[in-house]
């Protein structure tokens, strides 16, 4: 495969002056998870960050996790901390015979703005259920508890669960893995090609019907404001298009699959929030998404005075 550098995934424009630039890489896998189209390089190698849970959670169904849909999305989630987020992971610690203090995730407080401004107000301090990892967290948990595995080393790279869950996503991507950090959770974060993140969430979503895969992506798609939040893109992706899959992930990174087996994943190399959404719009456009909000999201306003007086948009068609 020939290797290329970064392109231009967004433009920042201003007054017709075009103001800065984010560059990665993006690609789109057919179903058998050859690359169909790339920009940049399908080879580059990145952390996928919360883009990989997805697969951890199908690899800790396989391990005996057992829970309803809701709390499985959950399980998949970097959710914003509202409080029905905060009230599943609580069920998850319960249904494990847990409390909070089990918990090894960073104290934090919401991800969602207005409900960090709220904690603010309250004078509430950082909580470790609130860190937006607490859901793969605390499923962990009680997929040790399942298997009577130790739980005070369960983010140990070399601990019985972070072995198979680095085996499962080594298997769906095809390829091996390349790298391991830690993550800001704190738990293992294993690096893939971009070619092999967008794969791994395609043969997710392609398992059969009552697989571990299949029922992760099914209480994804049942309730994606579970997996992000009520104000949060990768929600409305999700409720926006039909069947779609889609995971966020920190420092610019998507995974999302459609239906048919198709999958695309995108890393902007400086971590942009905003270039990370407006490339995942146009990337689902240039899969064959037709849909309002999606083409809305392609483009996010540029503000001048408190007016629009440009925009950040994808050049990916």
């Amino acid at each position: 495969m020939t290797h290329h550098g970064p392109v231009v995934l967004a433009d920042v424009v201003r007054n017709g002056f075009v103001e800065g630039t984010h560059v990665g890489h993006a690609v789109i896998v057919a179903p058998d998870g050859q690359v169909e189209r790339a920009w940049g390089d399908p080879g580059a190698v990145i952390f996928p960050r919360s883009s990989n849970k997805p697969a951890q959670a199908s690899a800790m169904v396989h391990a005996g996790l057992d829970l309803p849909p809701e709390l499985l999305a959950l399980t998949a989630s970097s959710h914003s901390g509202e409080q029905f987020h905060l009230d599943g992971v609580a069920r998850i610690l319960d249904l494990a015979g847990l409390g909070e203090e089990a918990l090894q995730t960073p104290p934090d407080l919401p991800l969602d703005p207005v409900e960090r401004d709220s904690w603010i107000r309250q004078g509430r301090a950082p909580q470790s259920i609130a860190m937006n990892c607490s859901g793969k967290h605390a499923s962990m948990l009680a997929t040790c508890r399942a298997n009577d595995w130790s739980i005070d080393d369960y983010l140990d790279p070399g601990h019985p669960l972070q072995l198979a869950l680095t085996a499962h996503l080594a298997g769906l991507a095809g390829e091996p893995i390349a790298h391991v950090g830690m993550d800001g959770c704190g738990a293992p974060v294993l690096a893939l090609t971009v070619a092999g993140l967008a794969r791994s969430l395609s043969r997710i979503v392609q398992s059969p019907s009552g697989s571990p895969e299949h029922r992760v992506v099914a209480a994804m798609r049942a309730a994606p404001e579970r997996v992000g939040g009520s104000r949060r893109d990768v929600t409305a992706f999700m409720r926006q298009v039909p069947g779609l899959v889609a995971k966020d992930g920190a420092e610019g990174v998507y995974a999302l699959a459609l239906e048919d087996g198709r999958a695309g994943a995108l890393k902007v190399c400086d971590g942009s929030d905003r270039a990370r959404i407006v490339a995942c719009a146009a990337l689902l456009i240039a899969m064959g998404v037709d849909d309002e909000l999606v083409a809305e999201q392609r483009e996010l306003p540029v503000l001048g005075g408190g007016h629009p007086v440009g925009r950040v948009r994808s050049p990916i068609e």
